[in-house]
């Protein structure tokens, strides 16, 4: 059973993680913190939670916590993380994990020397078309992988949004926000991971009234075998049409044999073109989002019994094998990796 404490209700993604968290019978709820008092307020009426240290220093000091689930705005999250890992607690984080490479590498250090998992909400590898276009790469039907572009715009939600947004030094940048996501699932649907960065930008458009706010981002990256990565990762969604825009998450990959365009919200798409084709055929979307197609082994069990077995798609799910040492596509490492990544961009946007 894992104790699980929760900091931070400044963002809605880690109401999800906390549903998960209630529901699961191998995780135990046992401490809450929120400084904020609006936030505070909100995840006791929408959620339930019952908050039971006054700070989050009070929290950490509890020996019968096991792990810390950090859902604060983004700028002090890191902090948040860091602070944990000294008190020899686990971590998982809505995304991104921290703001800077200098508290990533503190994370990565105290992760390495304490022997704590760090997990992360890198929730768009659960994505329904998300497995079928890994699986149709790794068949090598679309041959070598020569580019990639991918774009994420978001509504700004200007007024619904968390005014923490458009305060200096709380949001840490929108590729580091938004960018991070498709950062994470390129080498995980084509194997392969990225060398260097070749250009990046960032600058305020649309929420005028908040001028510091970069709220557009433009990438371009190199992959280990030499593949382009273009990518826009913008709050341009007119934000009347919400996230329903098929531009929403969309993925074009070209291969030497071919192209295939993944991605949707309010309806995943996978569109393949081969070379010999005439045009498009779209492959079949599973409906099923939660069951997932990644494998578990079980690192306890006799050698009778380590079957394979598969698991619910959640993050909370990802981080518990992580913790029981088991084979996960998404563990402390690629966490680092991805968030290293996505900072390193980021930092290259901030530069220019």
């Amino acid at each position: 059973m894992l104790n699980l404490a929760f900091v931070g209700f400044r963002h809605g993604h880690i109401n999800g993680l906390y549903t998960q968290a209630m529901e699961n019978p191998d995780v135990s709820v046992v401490a809450a913190f929120e400084e904020n008092e609006a936030a505070r307020k909100a995840a006791e009426e929408t959620l339930g939670v019952k908050f039971t240290h006054d700070s989050y220093e009070a929290l950490l000091a509890d020996p019968t916590i096991d792990a810390v689930a950090i859902g604060d705005y983004f700028g002090i999250r890191g902090a948040r993380a860091i602070a944990a890992l000294k008190a020899g607690k686990h971590v998982i984080a809505d995304k991104p994990l921290c703001t800077s490479l200098k508290e990533l590498n503190l994370i990565e250090k105290l992760s390495r020397q304490k022997g704590l998992k760090v997990g992360c909400m890198f929730d768009l590898r659960l994505n329904a078309w998300v497995e079928p276009v890994r699986d149709f790469i790794f068949s090598g039907k679309l041959g070598a992988i020569h580019q990639i572009s991918f774009t994420a715009q978001h509504p700004l939600n200007w007024g619904t949004r968390p005014a923490w947004y458009f305060e200096d030094g709380k949001q840490g940048g929108t590729i580091n926000d938004i960018g991070i996501h498709g950062i994470d699932l390129i080498p995980y649907i084509t194997g392969l991971k990225f060398k260097k960065v070749i250009a990046a930008r960032q600058w305020n458009a649309y929420a005028k009234l908040a001028p510091k706010f970069m709220d557009s981002a433009q990438f371009m990256a190199e992959l280990d075998n030499g593949a382009g990565v273009m990518a826009d990762v913008s709050y341009a969604a007119p934000s009347s049409c919400g996230f329903k825009l098929p531009q929403y998450w969309r993925f074009t990959i070209w291969g030497e044999k071919g192209v295939i365009e993944c991605g949707g919200n309010t309806r995943p798409v996978i569109s393949v073109a081969l070379q010999g084709s005439d045009g498009p055929v779209e492959l079949e979307v599973p409906e099923d989002t939660h069951q997932s197609l990644d494998v578990f082994v079980d690192p306890n069990a006799s050698a009778e019994d380590k079957k394979p077995v598969r698991a619910q798609r959640q993050i909370l799910d990802f981080f518990l094998a992580d913790l029981a040492s088991a084979p996960t596509p998404l563990n402390t490492a690629t966490v680092i990796e991805s968030s290293r990544t996505a900072l390193t961009i980021q930092a290259a946007a901030d530069r220019a």
